[in-house]
């Protein structure tokens, strides 16, 4: 599976250069997920503006990858010029309710940047 990774203090972003996400290299992008996370990145944004496919494998890898991320007090967020096809399985799978997906890049590293001083705030709360 062929990818860029760009690396920041606050982020990872992960965009796939693959045409399609499916069964066929759905467990290699799972354990990227896994690696990723494992390495101690907390926040991960996703461009899947290469993407003209995805599956339920790959809206399953999806899926764990922002399952994994939000459980550990981390961000998820899908950016980039979604292809039609790709934002119609979004659409009739009913994630695009449940992912955070936000088209222009800069705005999802605002997000991220916004979600982790959400979190620094909350855990500096006094707790009563």
């Amino acid at each position: 599976m062929e990818y860029n990774l760009r690396k920041e203090e606050k982020f990872c972003l992960f965009t796939p250069l693959e045409k399609n996400l499916n069964r066929a290299i759905s467990a290699d992008l799972k354990a990227e997920f896994v690696f990723l996370q494992n390495e101690g990145v907390k926040n991960l944004i996703i461009d899947l503006s290469q993407v003209e496919f995805i599956d339920s494998d790959g809206l399953s890898a999806l899926l764990m990858a922002r399952r994994n991320f939000t459980e550990q007090n981390g961000s998820f967020v899908i950016t980039g010029d979604i292809q039609p096809n790709v934002t119609t399985m979004f659409k009739i799978s009913k994630l695009s309710e449940v992912l955070n997906i936000i088209v222009a890049e800069e705005e999802a590293i605002e997000f991220v940047f916004m979600e982790e001083l959400e979190r620094e705030i909350n855990s500096d709360a006094p707790s009563e």
